[in-house]
């Protein structure tokens, strides 16, 4: 017998048996590409085995024997959740370590999942038993009700009340727009990875940092090239566009950017992106809506179309004389730099704008970096989640990770007891998507026996690289970036429902980012920097002068920025308001989509729809609005712990309590309101950016 055959018969798949590792985690040195698809049709099958199970239970449909079922086949656990714990590795590794060979198993699994989701959401038995459920229950408590709401209202929005000719049509648009979702991900992933701009001239490097410099190398390195690569990647984009000297290289990297998946190529996503719009306005109609958007709202704090188009036109009123009054400045100084017949464009604003802040602050955010080691960064987030909430992080090596890059960290509660696992990881890496996540390899329930099933949360980012001879130095807006996931990480360590669906960061939608952003304002706050701002070299802590300059600079454009927010949220509701069928050409479609909240020219050859993830391939359709919504709530909870002391334990132990252990069990407002006593309002955030004194 071959080795290769004694290693594939004495291979066993992970999924299919008990991990036998610490907390349960993942298994990933384990794990092999075939493990996946085996795993995951064996997992369909249980699910539909337990389904069967309880459609043909003999007994009266109650909450019990129906909703929170667990019955455990005797010595095989996690038998019937076998579906979940290979799909949220699968899924996972896509994003953060994927291959071709892994794109090309998503293609085949993807429909194979939502026909699967379409069985079980347009069973008629098992609609019949929750419908008896609904109707006739025991006493419930708020989160069984809860819960019992949620699938009842689950099924009836998954087509369970439409005939059977209505409900081919819905499982046909669904299974639809999960296959183009994936294929729009995979184009922008592609596309993205396939640009560099390779440099060989020294001079070609003028005004860039040294660190954007030695990642530069670094990339290059790495491609066996010589000189220096920078990428569409944020943390070489970024320092690209605000540093170099060379207008004609920032319009290069700036098109590359602004026209991805637009070109006559494979990896356009024009005519994926007008499929997907109708595909969700057709499935929302189907089911009784006039648009996509009004299906969405029946579960969001906005409520309507018309609360959100308020809210966007209210911070449109708010912010832009002032964004106009800070774009004016921008190309003022452009103008005096370069002489009066200056043609200001894009791939100026993010150079212009940062030599206009150093003159006005005598401020270059590149000074902080020496501060912002990235091991002093974690020791400093961490930190103060021990400050706030008395919880401690201890990385393990003996828990297994995707890629040498992951650290695994055992998370501990105040009183020392398990709290959960927290995977990080930081840089950028082929096979990695851009951006930064937080996400889950095992979510928080309560078993029928008391025992609380801990997560397992995952941290993805894209932040600055380690160079040869230096650690990574982060931009504080890669600590903003840090702290934001942090924050969504920490609502699913402190989750504590009894059931999983309901835990952790499953809430509505423009809820789940307020525990993000709240985190994002201390990156701002001297107390928070003088805990791990030290200088990678000398240890000296970040100078006072320093700190003062990042507080006075906190609001520099601060306007623009919220436009820029807003003009996105006006694109996704254009989209997700069509009544009729989309048609549009999409580039003109989008500059008028935004235009009330765009004060600089628009380029007729950009597009940012192709590659807007948020809208087309992830959960923000007709949702991204929720961005600037939990900005409201954000920086209304934050006004409470600058009343009480930024490092308050009681306030911080209110807002674990009421917001971040709670999951979804009660409406958000609810929830919110036990924290803060009041509804929030808007002037926190007009305040905080100094828009309002």
């Amino acid at each position: 017998m071959t080795e290769h055959n004694v290693e594939k018969e004495t291979h066993r798949n992970p999924f299919l048996e008990s991990y036998n590792t610490l907390h349960d985690t993942v298994p990933f040195n384990k794990i092999t590409l075939a493990d996946y698809e085996e795993a995951i049709m064996e997992g369909i099958r249980r699910e539909n085995e337990e389904i069967e199970k309880t459609i043909n239970n003999p007994e009266e449909p109650t909450f019990d024997n129906t909703l929170a079922r667990e019955d455990e086949v005797e010595g095989r656990k996690h038998y019937y959740d076998l579906l979940d714990r290979v799909t949220s590795v699968f899924f996972n590794m896509l994003s953060a370590e994927t291959n071709d060979e892994m794109e090309e198993l998503a293609q085949k699994m993807s429909p194979i999942l939502t026909q699967h989701a379409n069985d079980i959401s347009l069973n008629p038995k098992l609609f019949a038993r929750v419908k008896a459920v609904y109707e006739k229950h025991r006493e419930l408590t708020v989160e069984e009700n809860r819960l019992l709401e949620d699938s009842y209202d689950g099924f009836v929005r998954s087509g369970a009340l439409l005939n059977d000719t209505d409900k081919e049509r819905l499982r046909s648009l669904t299974e639809e727009a999960s296959i183009l979702s994936l294929q729009f991900s995979q184009n922008l992933l592609k596309e993205n990875k396939a640009y560099t701009l390779h440099i060989t001239n020294e001079a070609d490097l003028s005004g860039l940092p040294e660190t954007a410099r030695e990642t530069a190398a670094e990339s290059a390195r790495e491609r066996n090239l010589e000189g220096w690569v920078f990428t569409l990647d944020a943390p070489s984009y970024g320092p690209f566009m605000t540093y170099s000297d060379r207008r004609e290289l920032r319009r290069e990297l700036y098109m590359a950017h602004s026209t991805l998946c637009i070109k006559d190529n494979e990896e356009n996503n024009l005519e994926i992106c007008r499929r997907l719009i109708n595909l969700r306005r057709q499935t929302a109609q189907l089911l009784g809506y006039e648009t996509y958007a009004d299906y969405v709202m029946k579960h969001r704090m906005a409520e309507s179309v018309n609360n959100v188009y308020k809210l966007l036109d209210n911070l449109i009123e708010a912010y832009k004389p002032a964004a106009i009054a800070e774009s004016a400045k921008v190309k003022a100084l452009a103008k005096e730099e370069m002489g009066e017949d200056f043609d200001f464009k894009p791939w100026d604003a993010a150079y212009y704008s940062h030599r206009l802040k150093v003159k006005e602050y005598d401020f270059d955010p590149e000074e902080l970096r020496p501060y912002l080691e990235v091991n002093n960064v974690i020791n400093g987030v961490f930190g103060l989640a021990t400050k706030l909430y008395g919880i401690t992080f201890r990385e393990n090596k003996q828990i297994p990770v995707y890629h040498p890059d992951v650290k695994a960290y055992e998370v501990f509660d105040a009183n020392d007891s398990y709290l959960a696992v927290l995977y990080v990881d930081f840089h950028p890496r082929k096979g990695k998507h851009d951006g930064a996540w937080m996400t889950e390899f095992q979510g928080q329930y309560i078993k029928h026996d008391g025992t609380n099933v801990r997560p397992h949360a995952s941290l993805v980012m894209n932040l600055s690289k380690p160079t040869d001879g230096k650690p990574a130095l982060l931009r504080l807006g890669e600590v903003e970036t840090f702290l934001h996931e942090f924050g969504h990480s920490l609502h699913g360590m402190f989750a504590n429902t009894r059931f999983e669906s309901l835990s952790g960061t499953n809430v509505w939608w423009d809820f789940v980012e307020l525990p993000s952003q709240f985190m994002e304002n201390y990156a701002v706050e001297k107390e928070f920097l003088r805990t791990f701002a030290f200088h990678y070299k000398t240890g000296e802590p970040m100078p006072d002068e320093l700190i003062d300059k990042v507080i006075a600079s906190r609001n520099f454009n601060v306007a623009m920025s919220c436009l820029r927010q807003v003009s996105l949220g006006l694109l996704d509701m254009a989209y997700y308001t069509q009544r009729d069928e989309f048609t549009d050409d999409i580039i003109p479609f989008e500059k008028k989509a935004w235009a009330k909240a765009i004060i600089d020219e628009q380029l007729p050859e950009t597009c940012m729809t192709t590659q807007f993830s948020h809208i087309m391939a992830g959960g923000y359709a007709a949702g991204y609005y929720s961005y600037k919504w939990a900005e409201v709530l954000d920086a209304d909870a934050f006004s409470m712990f600058k009343k009480n002391g930024i490092f308050n334990r009681e306030t911080a132990w209110s807002f674990r309590d009421n917001i971040l252990s709670r999951g979804g069990t009660e409406h958000p407002m609810i929830l919110y309101k036990r924290f803060r006593g009041q509804e929030p309002t808007i002037d926190a955030l007009l305040e905080r950016n100094g828009i309002k004194k």
